[in-house]
Order: C-alpha cells, then sequence, then structure tokens
C-alpha cells in the first residue's frame, strides 16, 4: 500500500496527537466516540433547557435570568469541547482552547453568582435586583481576563483531547483553572449548608398568629433551594476526573493513560447535562411539563393572539344611580400601605 494513502488509522493517529498510536489506535477512536457522544448529551440537556425556559416563560424574576445565563453559557461550553477533532498547532487550536476556557469560567462564576444571590435574598434578605449589571459584569468580566492571560503569553496548545494550556505550562493550569474551581467549589458549599441551616430554622419556627403569605414563603424557599443546592455536587462530580489526569499529566506528560483520559472526556464536557438535572430537580417545572401542561403551554406560546389596543371612548353620561352605587364592592388593586 502506497506510504501516501490515506486510511481510517491514519487519520485517527493524526487526530489523537497526544496518544502513542502506533500499536494502539483504537483507544483514539474510543476518546473521539465518547467525546461527541458526551457534547451532544450536553448539548441536548441546554437545548432542553432552554426550550422548557420559554415555554414556561422563565425568565422573568433574577433567579430566573441567572439561570437561563447559565444555561446559555453551557450550551457554548459544550460547543467548545466538541469544536474540532484534529489539533494542530495554530490559530484554530489557540481559539478553541481560548474559548473553552473562556465558557468554563463563565459557567462557574455564574453558578457561584447564583448562590450568592441565594444567600443575600435568604440569609442577609435584601433585595438583589440593583445588582443585576454588576453581576452581568463579573459574568462577561472575570472570564474575559482568566482566558486572555494565558492567550497573551502564549501557552495554549495540543492538550490531550482538546486543546488548552499545554504541558509544559501546569503551573498555569492549576493557577488559571483547578485551584480557583475547587476553591469555589468548597465556598459554595459552605455557603448552601449555612443556607440550609437558616432556612430549616425558619421553616420550624413559630412567630404567632398564623399568616398565609408567610407559610407561602416558606413553602415557596424551600422548594427553591432543593434543586439549586446541587450545583457545586455536580461540579465537584464532573471537574474530579479531569483534575486527577491533569495531576498524572504534569508528573507523567509523556504517558498519558487511557483510562484516566477517557474519564476525563466522559465528564469534562457534562455541564450542560448536569445543568439540566438540577434544573429537572424543580418539581414545580416537572408538574408543568405533563402532556397536559406541555399543550396548554404550548397554545399560550404559539396560539395566543390577544393584543392589548388602545380604547377610544365616547361620550359617556353616568347617572346619580351610578355615581352612588354602594352595592359595588369589587376590589383590583391591594396593597397593603392602602390600611396604613
Amino acid at each position: 500500500m502506497d506510504s501516501n494513502t490515506i486510511t481510517p488509522l491514519n487519520i485517527y493517529s493524526k487526530r489523537c496527537i497526544y496518544f502513542n498510536t502506533d500499536s494502539d489506535d483504537y483507544r483514539c477512536m474510543v476518546i473521539l466516540r465518547v467525546k461527541r457522544a458526551t457534547c451532544t448529551l450536553s448539548l441536548i440537556g441546554c437545548f432542553f433547557m432552554l426550550f422548557v425556559i420559554w415555554l414556561l416563560r422563565r425568565y422573568h424574576s433574577l433567579a430566573q435570568k441567572m439561570i437561563c445565563c447559565l444555561t446559555i453559557v453551557a450550551f457554548f461550553d459544550s460547543v467548545a469541547y466538541v469544536m474540532g477533532d484534529t489539533h494542530p498547532e495554530g490559530s484554530l487550536c489557540n481559539f478553541q482552547a481560548w474559548w473553552l476556557t473562556y465558557f468554563d469560567w463563565s459557567a462557574l462564576v455564574w453558578v457561584c453568582l447564583i448562590t450568592l444571590n441565594l444567600y443575600l435574598n435568604l440569609v442577609r434578605e435584601m433585595s438583589t435586583s440593583r445588582y443585576e449589571p454588576l453581576y452581568h459584569l463579573m459574568a462577561w468580566g472575570v472570564p474575559l481576563v482568566m482566558a486572555s492571560l494565558p492567550l497573551i503569553n502564549g501557552y495554549y496548545g495540543p492538550a490531550g483531547a482538546w486543546c488548552w494550556i499545554t504541558d509544559d505550562h501546569v503551573s498555569w493550569r492549576f493557577g488559571i483553572w483547578y485551584v480557583p474551581l475547587f476553591t469555589l467549589i468548597f465556598l459554595m458549599s459552605g455557603c448552601y449548608i449555612r443556607i440550609i441551616y437558616l432556612t430549616n430554622q425558619r421553616m420550624q419556627s413559630w412567630f404567632g398568629t398564623f399568616h398565609p403569605e408567610r407559610e407561602r414563603r416558606k413553602v415557596s424557599l424551600a422548594e427553591e433551594i432543593r434543586p439549586l443546592k446541587w450545583y457545586p455536587c455536580v461540579y465537584l462530580l464532573v471537574s474530579l476526573f479531569p483534575l486527577i489526569n491533569r495531576l498524572h499529566n504534569a508528573f507523567y506528560p509523556q504517558d498519558p493513560l487511557f483510562s484516566l483520559t477517557l474519564l476525563h472526556v466522559l465528564s469534562a464536557p457534562l455541564h450542560g447535562l448536569s445543568n439540566a438535572f438540577v434544573f429537572g430537580l424543580d418539581r414545580e417545572t416537572w408538574s408543568q411539563l405533563s402532556p397536559a401542561g406541555i399543550q396548554l403551554a404550548l397554545r399560550s406560546r404559539l396560539c395566543d393572539r390577544t393584543r392589548i389596543r388602545e380604547y377610544r371612548t365616547g361620550a359617556v353620561r353616568y347617572s346619580q344611580a351610578d355615581l352612588n352605587d354602594d352595592d359595588d364592592t369589587n376590589v383590583l388593586f391591594f396593597s397593603p400601605d392602602l390600611e396604613r
């Protein structure tokens, strides 16, 4: 056979430049297929979340907007993981590495901000609507700085199954990503422990007379915390095997293990799917996703042609009886301030 003939074996050998593919080329095919599968699952999870957010109009409150932004970021993060199969050194590889670092960081910052926002709402009992511009500045600005530092210094390049910081700059890998990642995960875990503890105390407390609105708020807070508390857990799970693999790469850069690389590729791209899993823990969301609920929601989104138009009144005369009608007890708007 001509040595210049391109065969599937040669293609996979070129694609997995960080594996010793001379004798074990099947490993490259497994890594590539697993990477495509996990990225596809993550993209499907993001599409599902975005569809449900659109369908159920979950984008009005600040917390809902933050979860929507996290979903969009997770979608682009999944695109970064699946971007291309060949990773030669060059501008395309650098772009993938920058894209991956940026959206990984953006997803992490949004999860931290969701935790912070919940802490301020429940523990400090603060209204955080005015902080929305600051949240966006942090969620898009901090990742820009963290992703651009290795790019400016020329530290991006082939790094296993995708492009990232090369093996020659191990300290940057841990300084830019893994040390801040696990520090923030443990801080979020402590924050949620504090939130759950105080919430349980308030749920079990009794403030005298029964107040329906307060009791409804208690139940609402418990339901709100229940799915969000899993964010640090899922981020810890999907980041554990990448950390172990990168530690092995640091000590044995020329001898990557297939098993660790496989677990790395299997878990790292699953941010979108893990976010969808946490999002799906909301009982209210699932209760609205029954066949009848979906049908009603689709009718509301697609078939509701109600429009508010200007009403031009004509000459209207009120009789004395109309003005003195004491039987009308309908209340259209109510404010507690009116009773003071």
